[in-house]
């Protein structure tokens, strides 16, 4: 398991760590705009507010299809929302989050030996993407030996089976309707399990490369004194938060969890964005966001975000709902569902234009 506490205080100490500032760049915390602590502050905690709010409703709509029939995984919808959120999650990924990442990573703030030579930002994405396809695979076959293994009490006995031929031999007659009715159900159970397994696995990879840009965003947000930049990341940041949500619940739902444990994700969810911006709040007055560290860490971070972000809509979404059967002998849903992709893409790329 990985060990977030210690995470998040190295993650801080060296995002708080002095720094030189090197080239004829201006470096400077704010460069521009209006600079309003009091006021500021006000759009941060009102920021903090509505963008748990959003992200709260966001992640839970999906999970009310226990309670609301037509949100559930088996129903056509789901397809849609589905669709609708990959397709904000991969606009965020390409549109959001990797541009930040190359302009982090190739600021003139940064010695131009070290980091603007080479494509770093490039290399980090498609490392991230090749490590999460690695756990992703990793996991899911580690989770699905392990369930196999605990399968194996219930495996037929030599005993048994010799117990079964003898039978066989007096109700041949009846044998055929025995085998479909008992051997079936557990190879569908089995092909159940599988499958479930796999959304538990994806739902927790997404959940990690979501959360880490989100806190840095957060960071970002917290830790501005300009409102002219305030004002629109508020407005925009939540129905980031909204969409991103949506994706997220989509997979939750699908996985399965107990209802505490889908909790806590979507909780965690919820509150990622806004503790980053509380976290921003504190160092306000020590945090210069164009410092080379704090550009290192944003560029790696966002560079790893997407990597991650892209990878699991483009396999782990819509590849695996597209080529599902259920869609493609169906071919309203297959429409909706493209058309659902594109929407979803669409509205995140506008909001790019204010954040």
């Amino acid at each position: 398991m990985i060990n977030f506490g210690a995470f998040s205080f190295i993650f801080l100490v060296i995002l708080l760590s002095p720094t030189t500032v090197s080239g004829d760049c201006k470096c400077d915390a704010e460069s521009g705009g209006k600079i309003n602590n009091t006021e500021a502050l006000k759009y941060k905690l009102a920021s903090i507010a509505t963008i748990l709010f959003a992200g709260s409703v966001g992640v839970s709509i999906p999970l009310l299809g226990r309670r609301i029939p037509t949100l559930r995984p088996e129903h056509d919808i789901f397809f849609l929302i589905k669709s609708f959120a990959a397709g904000v999650i991969l606009a965020t990924g390409f549109i959001h989050i990797l541009p930040d990442a190359f302009e982090s990573l190739t600021s003139p703030c940064l010695d131009e030996k070290s980091w603007r030579s080479f494509p770093f930002t490039g290399l980090i994405a498609m490392a991230s993407a090749i490590g999460t396809l690695m756990v992703d695979s990793l996991a899911t076959g580690f989770y699905t030996r392990l369930h196999f293994k605990k399968s194996k009490q219930f495996m037929i006995t030599p005993a048994d089976e010799e117990h079964a031929g003898h039978i066989h031999v007096h109700t041949h007659a009846t044998h055929g309707h025995a085998h479909g009715s008992a051997a079936h159900p557990e190879e569908a159970e089995e092909l159940n399990m599988a499958e479930l397994i796999r959304f538990r696995v994806i739902s927790q990879v997404l959940e990690i490369g979501i959360v880490a840009h989100s806190v840095i965003i957060g960071i970002s947000l917290g830790a501005s004194q300009n409102t002219k930049t305030i004002k629109p990341l508020l407005v925009a940041l939540s129905f980031h938060q909204f969409f991103e949500g949506l994706g997220l619940g989509g997979c939750i739902s699908q996985a399965k969890f107990k209802t505490t444990s889908a909790a806590i994700m979507a909780t965690f969810f919820s509150l990622t964005t806004p503790v980053g911006i509380a976290i921003g709040i504190g160092i306000s007055s020590v945090y210069n966001e164009n410092s080379p560290t704090a550009l290192i860490v944003q560029g790696v971070f966002h560079a790893a975000s997407a990597g991650i972000l892209i990878y699991m809509a483009l396999v782990d979404l819509l590849a695996a709902d597209f080529m599902n059967p259920r869609l493609q002998t169906n071919f309203k849903i297959q429409l909706g569902a493209n058309i659902s992709l594109l929407l979803g893409a669409a509205c995140m790329s506008v909001l790019a234009k204010w954040a």
